[in-house]
C-alpha cells in the first residue's frame, strides 16, 4: 500500500510541474505572439512612411 500511495504522489507531482509549466509556456507564448504583432504593424508603419517620404524626394536615397 506504501508503494501505491508513493507512486501515486510522485504522478500528481509530475502532473501539478506539467500544469505550471504549460501555463507559462502559454504566457509566454501569448506575449511573444503579442510582440511579434506589434513589431509586425511597427515594421510596415515606418517601410510605408518612408515610402511616401521617398516619393515625395526622389533623390532622398542619393546620399
Amino acid at each position: 500500500m506504501q508503494t501505491a500511495i508513493k507512486v501515486l504522489g510522485i504522478i500528481a507531482l509530475i502532473w501539478i510541474g506539467f500544469t505550471v509549466l504549460g501555463w507559462v509556456l502559454g504566457a509566454a507564448f501569448t506575449l511573444l505572439f503579442w510582440a511579434v504583432v506589434i513589431g509586425g504593424v511597427l515594421f510596415v508603419g515606418s517601410a510605408a512612411y518612408a515610402a511616401v517620404k521617398s516619393r515625395s524626394n526622389p533623390h532622398a536615397l542619393d546620399r
